[in-house]
């Protein structure tokens, strides 16, 4: 039962170690390149000096490297096809009626859902771990320099991904099984992926764990203990935190005005050492949604399908 399964499961393993193959091999060179030139600028030292040359050698990695930086944050795509695509056997097996001859061969409805499920999500996590193990490595400079609170480093670090693959996995499972359609089930899926990763990134997540909120001097030695945390909001206020204004003082007769800038700034962040607060929050958040999609989708095959 285990070895017809994997090879009906095996296609859609291969296609997914493809992705992750051609990703390696993408993203490689940069990746060699952006270590190379991390270690040749000494940019490890500069990390928490203030001096002008290292703000320069910093501006031009960033220079640098930015562009293919951004276009990596597309990258949180990728566990939302892994996990839809992985579930496509299951959801074909259904489409198709195959699973049929499997039960009057002996194998129990309960056997053949754990063997099926279990193989998805054993290949889903696998999958994920290779996935955030890569870009850890590849993104390693700029964690250094910014720190792994912002989006595209945080979503592709950590064990939210394997989250994000599992809840994918679910989705489509759970879809599949009512539907019995696995194109479209899988499209839907991957839809509600995004919708749902859309809302968590951009409402949810900043309320997942507490916010730290202060008011500190407008200075450039006191404003970069902010630099590898989330910030949130933030706004020129006076010592109590109130928002203010730059304002113009004149001397008598107008002769001569002096622009007069706010002395704090308040701020609202998420502190870089809530990290891993944040990732265990998240990942229980979809894996514990996948593991409720999983459980609906045996659910309904054990007991409605026939």
């Amino acid at each position: 039962m285990t070895w017809v399964s994997w090879r009906l499961q095996r296609a859609e393993t291969l296609i997914t170690a493809a992705i992750l193959v051609a990703l390696t091999l993408i993203l490689l060179p940069s990746g060699l390149q952006m270590a190379s030139a991390f270690r040749h600028d000494h940019l490890a030292q500069c990390v928490s000096a203030n001096s002008t040359a290292c703000g320069d050698a910093i501006g031009a990695f960033r220079s640098r490297f930015e562009n293919i930086d951004n276009l990596t944050g597309w990258l949180t795509l990728i566990p939302g096809i892994i996990g839809a695509l992985l579930a496509a056997p299951f959801v074909l097996e259904l489409e198709q009626g195959t699973y049929r001859l499997a039960w009057t061969q002996g194998i129990t409805r309960r056997r053949w859902i754990v063997v099926k499920l279990g193989l998805a999500v054993l290949a889903a996590i696998v999958a994920a771990a290779l996935f955030v193990g890569f870009l850890t490595w590849w993104r390693t400079p700029f964690v250094q320099l910014d720190g792994r609170m912002q989006t595209s480093a945080y979503d592709s670090m950590g064990v939210v991904p394997v989250g994000y693959v599992l809840f994918a996995l679910g989705l489509a499972a759970a879809v599949g099984t009512v539907w019995r359609r696995a194109v479209p089930a899988l499209v839907i899926s991957f839809i509600g992926y995004f919708a749902a990763r859309l809302f968590v990134d951009t409402w949810l997540r900043q309320r997942l764990v507490g916010a730290v909120s202060e008011t500190t001097r407008f200075s450039k030695g006191q404003m970069s203990a902010l630099n590898h945390a989330w910030v949130l909001n933030q706004y020129p206020s006076n010592s109590a935190g109130q928002r203010v204004s730059e304002s113009v003082q004149c001397l008598k007769g107008g002769s001569r005005c002096v622009l007069h800038a706010p002395e704090f700034m308040h701020v609202v962040y998420i502190p870089a050492s809530r990290f891993w607060a944040l990732q265990g929050v998240e990942f229980a958040l979809f894996g514990g949604a996948a593991l409720i999609l999983l459980a609906f989708a045996a659910w309904w095959t054990h007991e409605r399908i026939g």
